[in-house]
Parts: structure tokens; C-alpha cells; sequence
């Protein structure tokens, strides 16, 4: 096999493999559905925005579910799964909720019944937009809180000192339902509790605190490549050597030959002219000139045409119109009118006034 043929099988191998770990090693932005941090349709931070412009103290937990058994105060624990998890609790969940607390659980399982995807259910706060056909037929009242005659949407279980609350939609105040707040009305209901402390849970959304982080070996790079398959290290490696070797430490194809930029005559004729005037220090023949544009501008502003006008006259008609005082403009065409040579730095100040004439 000839040279440039090997290279350019290697070439192909190393772009596939490229290609797989990209695949492999994607973020999963799922992960990130029902967090308050998610700006998306799914996400959670306009109810997080409503809730904060309510005046309702909530913080995001970013710590394991165990960490919150530090906390003395009774808890309302708002979560809102990526996936649908079971209607039922876990042991450590169980008996934090138990001792008093509440959990509420939005996006658990349930059988998809006969009732319509789009429905409007009836709340204390009014009609709740409803989109899913998932009912829980299981539970009685009273514990249906939100639900038709197909089954219960939401509805609530007591545990011991403690309650849940089961919702089958992830989506009951997430961003794509801004348009309806009801809903964000209705799930700030169900999380209010007197005498609660408010969280909203983020560490299963992936968001850890820096403690955590820490704990888990997250926070540098050693901890990163000790927790990384060596495989996929090696791999990396090996694919970014095949790119070097077969690159030869030069970029692919033909050299391209630089192109001379194209000149502006125009641009270098205003240049050279404005270095012969500035050397001979001609500022009243910049000042003639410019002042007659800069006037024509203003004119065709106030949609006076394009022959100059008595400086009075434009001065009135200025005023007229604008409602401004008249007596930077009144400057700047007094100074024009001298004819007179005037200094570099008069020269500036009267450019300003024009520009900032000109912007108002």
C-alpha cells in the first residue's frame, strides 16, 4: 500500500473514531429537563423567576436527599424528574418525609388512559392546563387533589407526621406554560407550607455544591482522569497521535497564497488631504466645508431639502420643531460663519457639539 493511501485510511479511521466518542461522551442535556436553571420550554426557571417575584423564600438543593436530615426545620422538597419514576418512595425517602416533612414528586409513573392529551382541570386558583393522558386509577378520595373521571393527576399520601405529593406531568409550571399562570399559581400552592423551608431539588438535575464536589473527587483534574475508563483515555490519546502523525504537524491541502488587499482610493484620498490640511493647519476651510455638510445633514433631518438656509431661519425652524434650546446649534453656526482660523483643540470641541447635535 502506497504512502498517501496508508495515510489516508488512517485519516478516515481517526475521523470515525472521532465521530463515536463524540456520540459516546455528548453531555445529556435530558438530564437537565424540569431544572430551574433550564431556560427550554421543559425547564423551570420562569416558575423559579414567579416564585422569587412572589416574594417566596426557595432555595436549590444541590446535596444528596440525606443532607437535608441536618436541617431541624420542616421541609417542603420540590422535585421534578427527567424520566418517569415510580409512584412510590425509597427507603432514606420514606423516613425523612416521615418525621414531618413534605415531598413533592412531579413526573412519576402511570397508565396512559382514555382521556384526551389536552384537558383543562378544575383547582382552587381555576382551570389547570393539563397536557398528558397519564392517570393514577388506583387512588380513592380524598386524595385526588387535581383529577377527572379518568383518574387522578395529582394526588396526595400521608406518611405518618409527613405527606407526598405524586403529579404524572413533569410539565405542571414548567416554562412552556408561561402563558398560563394558573399553573404556576397551582404549583406554588402545593409547595407552601406554613412553617417550611423551601427547596427545589437540582442535585438530580447533575447541579452538585462544591463541598460535594469535593467529597466525590469532581473537583480537579486528577479526580476526573482517576473516575474516567483508562480505556477511553487511551483512545483519545491514541486518536489525537494519528492526527498529529498524519498531519505532520501542518494543515491539510495546498497552501493558499495570500491575498493583496484592495485599496481605497477614496479612503486614502480623505486620508492624505486631511495630513496636508492638518499640516498647514487650515482649520477654517474644515470648518467651512464640514459645517456646510454637517448643516445639509441636519436640514435633511428636519426635512428641509438640500439648499442651506439662513443660519436664523434654521435656527427657528430647529426649535420649532424639536422644542430644544437653541443655543448650541446657534454656536456652531456662529463659529462656521467667523471665518476666522481657529485652534486644533476649538476645532474638536466644535466637532463634538456637531456630533452631539447630530444624535439628539
Amino acid at each position: 500500500m502506497k504512502r498517501s493511501n496508508r495515510l489516508t485510511w488512517l485519516g478516515a479511521i481517526a475521523l470515525v473514531v472521532v465521530i463515536i466518542l463524540t456520540f459516546i461522551t455528548a453531555p445529556n442535556t435530558q438530564i437537565y429537563k424540569g431544572s430551574t436553571y433550564n431556560r427550554a420550554a421543559d425547564g423551570y426557571g420562569a416558575w423559579y423567576a414567579f416564585m422569587e417575584k412572589q416574594g417566596t423564600t426557595m432555595q436549590r438543593w444541590q446535596k444528596p436527599l440525606t443532607a437535608l436530615k441536618q436541617i431541624k426545620s420542616p421541609v417542603t422538597l420540590l422535585q421534578v424528574y427527567n424520566y418517569p419514576r415510580e409512584p412510590k418512595l425509597w427507603s432514606e425517602e420514606s423516613e425523612w418525609v416521615k418525621t414531618g416533612n413534605t415531598l413533592v414528586i412531579l413526573g412519576v409513573q402511570a397508565r396512559v388512559s382514555a382521556a384526551e392529551f389536552h384537558t383543562r382541570q378544575t383547582s382552587p386558583v381555576g382551570d389547570i392546563k393539563i397536557d398528558t393522558r397519564r392517570r393514577n386509577q388506583k387512588v380513592q378520595q380524598p386524595q385526588v387533589l387535581l383529577g377527572d373521571r379518568f383518574g387522578a393527576v395529582i394526588w396526595e399520601e400521608k406518611y405518618d407526621q409527613g405527606k407526598v405529593i405524586f403529579a404524572t406531568t413533569p410539565y405542571l409550571a414548567a416554562n412552556a406554560y408561561q402563558d398560563n399562570l394558573n399553573n404556576f399559581k397551582y404549583l406554588a400552592s402545593l409547595v407552601k407550607q406554613k412553617g417550611h423551608t423551601l427547596f427545589v431539588d437540582e442535585y438530580i438535575h447533575g447541579y452538585k455544591d462544591e463541598d460535594v464536589k469535593t467529597d466525590a473527587g469532581e473537583g480537579d483534574l486528577i479526580g476526573y482522569l482517576a473516575k474516567t475508563p483508562i480505556v477511553i483515555v487511551l483512545l483519545q490519546a491514541g486518536v489525537l497521535l494519528l492526527v498529529l502523525v498524519w498531519g505532520k504537524n501542518r494543515r491539510f491541502g495546498r497552501a493558499i497564497a495570500l491575498t493583496t488587499p484592495a485599496i481605497d482610493n477614496s479612503a486614502a484620498y480623505i486620508q492624505a488631504l486631511a495630513g496636508v490640511l492638518h499640516k498647514a493647519e487650515s482649520n477654517d476651510f474644515v470648518v467651512d466645508i464640514v459645517g456646510k455638510e454637517e448643516q445639509l445633514q441636519l436640514q435633511k433631518t428636519l426635512g428641509l431639502g438640500q439648499i442651506l438656509l439662513e443660519h436664523q431661519t434654521l435656527i427657528n425652524i430647529w426649535t420649532e420643531k424639536t422644542g430644544k434650546s437653541p443655543t448650541e446649534l446657534d454656536t456652531v453656526l456662529k463659529l462656521q460663519a467667523r471665518k476666522r482660523r481657529i485652534n486644533q483643540s476649538e476645532l474638536l470641541n466644535w466637532l463634538a457639539k456637531w456630533r452631539s447635535l447630530r444624535n439628539e
